[in-house]
């Protein structure tokens, strides 16, 4: 219940009008309707017929087959731009993911109330600068550009570029000359603060992953020698980065630090000194991207269970998640986790109670999905995200297939798309945004 009634806060003080996921612009929110080249796997044959036979006796072509793209959202990775021939790839195509916009303010907010609320002993050295660290998931995808620019935008730091605010890293900024950002300033108490960005570079590891936990704990190693009692705040896009620098050095230096995610282990950390997190609610994210699916096998409205009851119950409130109808394009909202509510966000793969029943097998028969994990070793999606869906699963007489990826190459896992016919509907997480081509090609043939 404390769950529910904060993201209603949340969502009621946040307008709806809220930007496409990194894309910049602000399109206005629809509510849904009831809530206002071929790529195959080595050694084997291309396969024939791209047609399978669904339980009417009737076939379906793999290309008009239900697909939702999930946490990628299609788009371009230079521009932020959606990739609207893949969220129209056919009528039962969507994307499922968060409002990214929402929860980057949301953290920036966040990592700002803590600073004012706690300045006393925020400026470990009294040199009146509070300078932070920020660790850059991917520099090409789009929730990891709001979250940059979430962050500078609350802090002062950000520098307009194109009509937003710059994401790019830094490097280093310890003079505050980079061309990236700007010194912010804060008053707190009758104060004047300076805020600088002292650092911040991607976390790409030498094979190429990006969210690279590991890079970040070494980055963390890195700029603490250099920086040393500079450093008051440090901030990542991810919890998975963010534990690694807090494990690696914040925790025992007593630095507060901001992830994003709200993976069980950061939440539990929050007693440790870990400063806060961000729930983009994967419970309602990985409902949703099996719920569409299921609806669209079953012939019907692709709310029910949505923003309208089901015959067992399930439902939404129009407090946790938006319809965007222009976009295809279903996003959960956001709520803060911080010292103050964090015992209620200790458990991330508990399914969300108003949709956790069971669905009749008689109206809702199984059927067999194709799904996708960009990175096997991505800690947001196979500690929390995975998990949830296969209790969904479950929950919606689903059979899924689970493919884990390297999290560097796209043919890594279309190479395991050798034989969509066997399969009702597929649900795609991609390596990188700009990539829905090399999957739909697949099914197109």
């Amino acid at each position: 219940m404390k769950r529910k009634l904060g993201c209603m806060a949340m969502a009621a003080v946040l307008s709806l009008s809220l930007a496409a996921c990194g894309s910049g612009e602000k399109p206005a929110v629809t509510e849904s309707p009831a809530a206002g080249t071929e790529t195959t796997a080595a050694g084997t044959e291309t396969p024939a017929p791209a047609e399978a036979a669904p339980a009417d006796g009737g076939t379906v072509a793999n290309k008009d087959k239900p697909l939702v793209w999930f946490n990628r959202q299609p788009s371009s990775s230079a521009t932020g731009q959606l990739d609207m021939t893949a969220l129209n790839y056919n009528k039962d195509t969507y994307y499922v993911g968060f409002d990214a916009n929402q929860g980057a303010e949301l953290q920036g907010t966040m990592v700002k109330d803590y600073i004012e609320q706690n300045i006393d002993a925020i400026d470990r050295n009294g040199d009146g600068i509070i300078g932070y660290v920020l660790a850059i998931g991917d520099i090409g995808h789009n929730d990891s550009i709001a979250r940059t620019r979430g962050v500078r935008k609350a802090l002062g730091t950000g520098i307009e570029k194109d009509g937003n605010i710059n994401s790019e890293p830094v490097g280093t900024n310890t003079d505050g000359t980079a061309a990236a950002v700007q010194d912010g300033t804060l008053e707190v108490n009758g104060k004047q603060y300076i805020v600088r960005e002292l650092a911040s570079q991607e976390m790409k590891n030498s094979a190429g992953a990006t969210w690279d936990a590991a890079t970040a704990g070494n980055a963390i190693g890195t700029w603490s020698s250099s920086f040393g009692d500079q450093i008051d705040i440090v901030v990542s896009n991810n919890d998975g980065m963010g534990m690694s620098m807090f494990n690696a050095w914040s925790k025992d230096n007593e630095v507060p630090t901001f992830g994003y995610d709200a993976n069980s282990d950061a939440v539990a950390a929050i007693a440790e000194g870990y400063g806060g997190t961000i729930s983009q609610h994967a419970d309602v994210q990985a409902y949703l991207t099996l719920r569409v699916l299921r609806n669209a096998l079953d012939g019907i409205d692709i709310n029910t269970g949505i923003a309208t009851a089901d015959a067992a119950g399930n439902v939404l409130s129009e407090d946790v998640y938006v319809y965007r109808e222009e976009e295809r394009s279903y996003y959960a909202l956001n709520v803060a986790v911080t010292s103050d509510n964090y015992k209620d966000f200790m458990d991330s793969t508990m399914v969300y109670a108003p949709v956790s029943n069971q669905l009749d097998e008689s109206t809702s028969p199984a059927k067999k999905v194709w799904l996708d994990i960009y990175n096997s070793s991505d800690n947001f999606l196979g500690s929390t995200y995975q998990p949830l869906l296969q209790k969904y699963d479950k929950l919606l007489n689903l059979d899924v297939d689970y493919i884990g990826g390297d999290g560097q190459t796209e043919s890594n896992i279309t190479n395991r798309l050798g034989n969509p016919s066997q399969y009702d509907a597929f649900a795609i997480n991609m390596v990188k945004t700009d990539n829905a081509a090399s999957y739909t090609s697949l099914l197109d043939q």
